[in-house]
């Protein structure tokens, strides 16, 4: 664990600790996790691009793929940075203001990229519950508009809590068990009243992804009954097919976010490093993914 700098550590001001215990090797570390932004970014930067100029994708799916990929990339900004900064030149030292802002964007659009997929199982339920009359309803204006309402609302339930952490007190020492700064790991550094935090974090995660998940479970629940009611197994088999890419889509979000889950609740006793390193992995893989996932389809 590094050393804190007494003269220079403010109450507004946080250390970030990276890989502790492996100062020596992130360098070493540095390189799958740089390759996996670089991948994340070229990958959903380029579907961007292909949306844009393929008019043979102009269509609902596409558009949503589109806002999908906005969504990651912002994640991947809203850290790159700091963890690259960290690995490769020590740079530990975040004061309150950035580090509020980075949690702020990670977390809101985190939600709003469980949002985006729950949009996404929807647009497929109608897509084979009601295939005349998809065109209609999907129209390429409604899901820009769909898009702009999930970004303003999963912005909006995350700003009282960042607001909060701007006027509370931290007289604990500031260190950050991440790279990056999250809401959880701020607040237990805080000698202010922190229920609402603690509160408002429960009820925002359970109302927002939990309610996503619900919804895309009862969306397939109504896709699986459709799919069955269907005579010709090639008419299932193609159903299924345009569903798989949003299905993988689903289980990399949700998939490393339940695993670190059980962590936290079951694995006390487990390391501080495998800690960290799930909590990584959890927030670069769906980014990462989404790209190699839907451009096989694509």
């Amino acid at each position: 664990m590094p050393v804190l700098p007494s003269a220079n550590l403010s109450f507004s001001t946080f250390l970030l600790t990276g890989f502790p215990g492996l100062e020596w090797a992130h360098h070493w570390i540095s390189l799958p996790i740089f390759v996996g932004y670089l991948v994340a970014l070229l990958g959903n930067a380029t579907i961007l691009h292909l949306v844009r100029t393929d008019s043979s994708l102009h269509q609902p799916m596409y558009y949503f793929l589109a806002i999908l990929a906005v969504t990651d990339l912002v994640l991947c900004m809203s850290t790159l940075l700091s963890v690259l900064g960290v690995l490769w030149f020590d740079a530990q030292m975040v004061g309150l203001v950035p580090c509020v802002l980075q949690q702020h964007f990670l977390h809101s659009f985190s939600f709003m990229e469980s949002a985006v997929l729950f949009a996404m199982a929807v647009d497929r339920l109608v897509a084979i519950q009601s295939p005349l009359h998809y065109g209609s309803v999907t129209m390429g204006p409604r899901v820009a508009l769909a898009g702009v309402i999930l970004g303003i609302k999963r912005a909006a339930i995350t700003a009282a809590p960042s607001l909060h952490l701007l006027k509370f007190d931290y007289c604990h020492p500031g260190v950050l068990i991440h790279a990056y700064c999250l809401h959880q790991d701020m607040i237990c550094l805080a000698c202010s009243d922190t229920h609402f935090n603690r509160l408002s974090g429960l009820c925002i995660i359970m109302l927002a992804m939990g309610s996503d998940v619900l919804f895309i479970l009862l969306s397939y629940t109504i896709i699986l009954h459709t799919m069955l009611a269907i005579d010709s197994a090639g008419k299932r088999f193609k159903a299924f097919n345009t569903c798989v890419s949003h299905i993988l889509a689903v289980l990399s979000l949700y998939m490393p976010v339940l695993g670190l889950s059980i962590m936290h609740r079951f694995g006390h006793h487990t390391l501080p490093l495998v800690h960290i390193l799930m909590g990584t992995v959890s927030m670069l893989f769906p980014p990462l993914m989404n790209p190699l996932i839907y451009s096989i389809k694509t």
